[in-house]
């Protein structure tokens, strides 16, 4: 067969879909949508799926832009607006953003972007700065109660998953959840540096991304909003602690607006075969995230049930 027919029909195979995924999807570009500031949770989680894509063979580049904001509203709207009809294009989100949804009613929601899966699954931590004259969770409710808008609670925007919880926690220490000082930031980065900076009392996020500064001995680790600990980790539940709070935080993808049918199961198809690499599963183990994926019509009904949660939960915290 002479070269270029042989070019002519592995392009009408690829078109036809009748390659395999891994022949179809090799030398993909890519653009993944990070609707944060760097140095948070979805920032890690995106670039830790493109690096399994790219080095399980599954993409040939993935380009990436931060876009942080209002609980990822801002990165939402880009996203929507700018990639209709791209097969080729994945947004991360989670729990955080149907939060920053829900408060912020933003004029761009995310029934406008495609469904595609949920990674992966984590619970937050309270930390103290190493300086603060704080050493438990104890001594942060006594000031709590005592006075409550002289504790500054820091860590993503508004309605983030460690918002709630810092209302679930002063709810279950009786204290009015609506006088809690709660100081939202653009991505984990910059709360980050508010909490080593001690420009915070107390802060919150996702285990993963405060695990070094806890290992070092820059942050004090003061309880989990898990409902048993987690393995590994030497940090008490707030059940432990008399809180009953338990709340937990998960990561995933959408892919763009007005994408066929076709095109969804594609990159579904990608994004579990990534999710089967080592690279992943390396991502996973450093980042101790449980994997928690979940594709098709479960994960549409997994955000429409998460969202209506979450919205009871902000009701009875007195965020609404």
């Amino acid at each position: 067969m002479r070269r270029d027919t042989f070019l002519k029909s592995l392009l009408a195979l690829t078109a036809a879909g009748g390659l395999p995924l891994a022949a179809r999807a090799s030398g993909a570009n890519l653009k993944m949508m990070l609707p944060a500031n760097p140095g948070g949770g979805w920032d890690t989680t995106g670039r830790a799926l493109g690096k399994a894509l790219q080095e399980g063979g599954l993409a040939n580049s993935v380009n990436y832009e931060n876009k942080g904001g209002a609980a990822g509203a801002i990165g939402l709207a880009q996203f929507v607006n700018a990639n209709k009809g791209e097969g080729n294009a994945l947004m991360v989100m989670g729990a955080v953003m149907l939060g920053g949804l829900i408060t912020g009613r933003p004029p761009v929601t995310l029934d406008k972007a495609t469904p595609i899966a949920r990674l992966t699954s984590e619970y937050n931590v309270f930390v103290l700065p190493a300086s603060s004259p704080f050493k438990t969770m104890a001594d942060v409710i006594a000031q709590l109660k005592k006075d409550p808008g002289s504790v500054k609670w820091g860590g993503g925007s508004r309605g983030s998953t460690e918002h709630i919880a810092a209302a679930m926690v002063a709810r279950a220490a009786g204290v009015d959840p609506s006088k809690i000082n709660y100081v939202a930031f653009r991505g984990g980065g910059e709360a980050t540096a508010a909490i080593l900076g001690g420009n915070v009392t107390i802060g919150g996020s996702g285990y993963s991304e405060f695990s070094q500064y806890i290992e070092s001995g820059k942050m004090r680790a003061l309880a989990i909003t898990s409902d048993t600990r987690l393995k590994g980790v030497n940090v008490p539940t707030l059940r432990e602690l008399g809180l009953d709070v338990v709340i937990g935080n998960w990561r995933g993808v959408y892919g763009a607006p007005g994408i066929t049918e076709a095109q969804r199961k594609a990159l579904t198809d990608l994004v579990v075969a990534a999710t089967k690499t080592k690279s992943w599963q390396e991502s996973l183990d450093k980042n101790n995230w449980t994997s928690a994926l979940l594709t098709g019509a479960a994960f549409e009904k997994f955000v429409d049930d998460e969202f209506a949660s979450l919205r009871a939960v902000m009701v009875k915290s007195g965020m609404l």
